[in-house]
């Protein structure tokens, strides 16, 4: 069965029709099987693009079963493709050294032609047994680390020398840059969001927003509808940040349209899946399993899946005033899913939901 909402008043809803459509993949293997997992993962993107999708996404995950290094994969998925965006969602700054990170995304982003689509958030202390502890919390620690990697993207001087370091070293006087320069990646980068306050702090950085299938926040509200509010809190900060128009917001969601009995039988399982094991659903065979039960920490939220034949997910996402108040429509297939039925996944969507959304395939 779909899963459905009831639609908001007209009034309080922000319909928007749909003039990106992406999706978001792990790039997951099973364990010994990276080198086929990660070419299976370019394929996607050509696949994708074939079928008029805007922008690919790719996840990042430290020391598991999916894609550990996203920029080193877009630089290769940018020779197979030519329009499709190439995005990540999200990279985690806490353990970032910021200019070593801003010289391969100037580097991958001129060799990509200037397609990089970048999404970051402040990470978490998860890994601090084997990256080292910091003197501040993680949040701090990536926001830091955040502000230094984006003065790099943008061209700014980092450090004027003082003092030559050795023969070899620049004269007093050299102004350093992060080289190479890509000219616009700035204007490029983005934030996945999971409250409002995080939104609001993206928006006066000047970062467009993404935000996906977790939410946190101590609220009443439900995921749709606080989805909805922390898209528009976040166009109102940037209004009154920058004095114009915010850009185009992006949202992922787990929209499964069931184009045969079986393919709705396999979706309503995820569905059941994710609410019984939560985060955790849908994991490649090998890999970690995760110390969290399926019960969130209370104040957050988890998105529904809308799954069922193709015209109900349709009016399921129509009925969403997160999703509805979208620019682009990011679609996040389950995790584990393999090149083949993330293939069937992709192009149903295009083929049925998406157009209903008022979705027109590119080129």
């Amino acid at each position: 069965m779909t899963t459905l909402i009831s639609p908001e008043p007209a009034a309080t809803r922000d319909r928007r029709p749909t003039r990106r459509l992406g999706f978001n993949t792990r790039v997951s293997f099973l364990t010994g099987e990276a080198a086929r997992g990660l070419r299976e993962g370019i394929e996607l993107f050509k696949v994708a693009e074939a079928l008029g999708y805007q922008s690919g996404w790719a996840y990042q995950r430290h020391f598991d079963n999916y894609l550990s290094s996203p920029l080193p994969f877009f630089a290769a998925a940018g020779q197979h493709t030519t329009r499709i965006t190439l995005g990540s969602a999200v990279i985690p700054m806490r353990y970032q050294d910021p200019i070593l990170l801003a010289e391969a995304a100037g580097t991958a982003d001129l060799l990509t032609g200037g397609r990089l689509q970048l999404a970051f958030s402040s990470g978490t202390d998860a890994w601090d047994d084997v990256f080292g502890d910091v003197a501040t919390d993680a949040r701090t620690e990536g926001q830091r680390r955040l502000a230094r990697f984006l003065a790099g993207v943008a061209g700014e001087t980092l450090h004027t020398v003082t003092e030559p370091r050795g023969p070899a070293g620049p004269a007093p006087g050299t102004e350093l840059r992060v080289t190479p320069h890509s000219p616009g990646l700035r204007d490029r980068i983005w934030y996945g969001s999971g409250h409002v306050a995080s939104a609001i702090q993206a928006a006066r950085q000047g970062l467009r927003l993404i935000t996906g299938t977790i939410l946190h926040e101590v609220t009443d509200e439900s995921f749709p509808v606080y989805q909805a509010r922390l898209i528009g809190e976040y166009r109102a900060a940037w209004t009154a940040a920058h004095g114009t128009p915010p850009p185009p917001v992006a949202v992922a969601a787990s929209i499964l349209p069931g184009t045969t009995p079986a393919l709705r039988e396999t979706y309503a399982s995820y569905d059941l899946q994710r609410r019984t094991e939560g985060p955790a659903a849908s994991r490649p065979k090998g890999a970690l399993r995760p110390a969290l039960s399926a019960e969130l920490p209370a104040g957050f939220l988890m998105s529904p899946v809308y799954h069922g034949d193709p015209e109900a997910v349709a009016e399921a996402v129509l009925a969403d005033p997160g999703l509805s108040a979208a620019d682009e429509l990011v679609l996040f297939p389950p995790p584990a899913f393999g090149l083949a039925q993330n293939v069937r996944l992709l192009t149903d969507l295009a083929r049925t939901v998406a157009p209903a959304l008022g979705w027109t395939p590119a080129g």
